[in-house]
């Protein structure tokens, strides 16, 4: 799922302004924006130049640059992680799980997305690890295998 700019940036501003505790009426005064055009910023409906955000971040007192690097944060978490594909050389045999398991060698998973947040207006989407462990872990498991969650 590709995340826009605008809906990041919208979303952020949302949030810092409902942090402060602030209305609408409140910043797009003191921005000097429409509060129509405020409330289309922060629903990821409108385009932001430049100039406006730095606008509605001075009336946030919040750094243009902040904003910024916290956006740039929640496109990377919304982006695809791309692994790179096996070498081409020598093929590797396909060894069953539980010739892997009698090894110490446990399937290192997916990622998925999570939601995260502690309330309505915080929630997002963030890739997390995931994975299914296929072979009972034991005290006789062999020394040296450790498994972390």
């Amino acid at each position: 799922m590709t995340v826009l700019l605008r809906e990041a940036l919208g979303d952020r501003l949302r949030r810092a302004r409902t942090d402060q505790r602030r209305t609408l009426r409140e910043v797009s005064r003191t921005a000097r924006v429409s509060l129509g055009y405020l409330s289309e910023v922060e629903r990821g409906r409108k385009e932001a130049s430049s100039e406006l955000l730095a606008a509605i971040c001075g009336a946030l007192e919040l750094p243009l640059s902040e904003l910024l690097g916290e956006v740039a944060a929640d496109i990377r978490a919304g982006e695809p992680m791309r692994i790179p594909a096996p070498s081409q050389g020598k093929p590797q045999p396909k060894v069953p799980a539980e010739a892997r398991a009698e090894r110490g060698v446990v399937d290192a998973g997916s990622l998925v997305p999570a939601i995260i947040g502690n309330d309505l207006s915080d929630l997002r989407l963030q890739p997390m690890l995931r994975t299914q462990l296929t072979t009972k872990i034991t005290n006789s498991a062999p020394r040296g295998v450790v498994v972390a969650a």
